[in-house]
């Protein structure tokens, strides 16, 4: 099939079956960065309310660069994959105070925006510029791969240069910005992971995977990702109605999110091992405390990892010291950003 024939059938299907939503109805870099941003690792219905949330209270780049770090990340919570949201607020201080609040024009220039890779650049350059430029996601190589009959590992750089210089060729001279918009969309309600809709779909004569039968083997992704199990038994130091927490600082996952005292370890323990093996818990148990709740495990679930977490209530006569751990009320904690597995835990008592 002639690109020209190819790129008509995919945009006269957008035309009639687009999704309505509000950062395709702008050119304002600002909106379409943060929705691209927002939607990597996250589908549309997820990520629409943050959007919304986020546009809501940071009307523009500057807004953005002048919050605080905690109510960037109190706003993202849920959304996963927080150094995205660290990036994010980073990339709006830098276009805030060096760029006088203009994103770069161009796809080469956005792209040494921290956080922002070839497809957001691309993104963003053509949906926002109207450069020319190919824009690849899960859902392009989907249907590139499936259509063209292409088996070679999207996760490769031979792929990576394979797909792209496919996808340049496929773009029309006019109205490219709406044709990338067209294959996406394409890839994320007709040419599906699962359970493609082929019988209805235009392209389904001429296609390789429907010929052959082959949908579910493409696009081939050969490089499998390792899940890491972790176990965190948690401390919840309550004293008066209050509770103890802190920030995480290492470099590690929910970084700049707020959470109790953990003990990470080979399985899930019972209190008094946790003390036996912990001096800082051996000297907070010397004085009275009341074990006010053992929770069930929770199993939470993210990309790359799975953790099964415990939570001990532990309620103390007197406030316990540990170095930066704060106490927090109620309503303090509801300003603060906490993972969400945290969240869970919170919403399953009556706190």
């Amino acid at each position: 099939m002639k690109k020209e024939v190819f790129d008509k059938i995919v945009t006269n299907w957008y035309s009639n079956h687009k999704r309505d939503l509000p950062w395709r109805n702008t050119t304002n870099p600002y909106h379409i960065w943060l929705s691209e941003i927002m939607l990597q690792q996250t589908r549309v219905n997820q990520g629409l309310p943050y959007f919304l949330a986020f546009t809501a209270q940071f009307s523009d780049i500057f807004a953005l660069a002048n919050a605080p770090e905690q109510e960037v990340l109190r706003l993202w919570q849920g959304l996963g994959y927080y150094s995205r949201a660290r990036n994010l607020h980073a990339t709006a201080k830098h276009i805030a105070q060096e760029l006088q609040g203009k994103f770069p024009p161009n796809y080469l220039e956005l792209l040494k925006l921290k956080g922002v890779g070839s497809y957001t650049a691309a993104a963003i350059a053509s949906f926002a510029y109207h450069e020319k430029v190919a824009v690849l996601d899960g859902n392009v190589f989907r249907v590139l791969s499936r259509y063209f009959g292409i088996t070679t590992d999207i996760a490769s750089p031979e792929g990576a240069k394979e797909f792209s210089v496919l996808a340049n060729k496929l773009l029309p001279d006019q109205n490219s910005s709406t044709y990338n918009q067209a294959i996406m969309e394409f890839g994320a309600l007709q040419c599906t992971p699962k359970n493609p809709g082929c019988n209805d779909c235009p392209l389904a004569n001429t296609c390789f995977a429907h010929i052959h039968q082959s949908q579910q083997s493409l696009p081939v992704k050969i490089k499998k990702l390792k899940v890491k199990t972790r176990y965190f038994n948690y401390l919840v130091f309550e004293h008066a109605g209050n509770q103890l927490l802190h920030e995480r600082t290492e470099n590690d996952i929910w970084k700049g999110l707020n959470e109790y005292y953990l003990i990470e370890s080979t399985k899930l323990n019972a209190l008094d091992e946790l003390a036996e093996n912990h001096q800082v818990l051996k000297s907070i148990f010397q004085n009275k405390h009341k074990v006010k709740h053992f929770s069930l495990p929770f199993k939470h679930i993210l990309t790359h990892q799975k953790i099964f977490a415990q939570f001990i209530v532990i309620e103390t006569p007197n406030r316990v010291a540990i170095e930066g751990y704060q106490y927090y009320s109620k309503t303090e904690m509801e300003d603060i950003a906490k993972p969400v597995l945290l969240l869970k835990f919170i919403r399953s008592l009556s706190f």
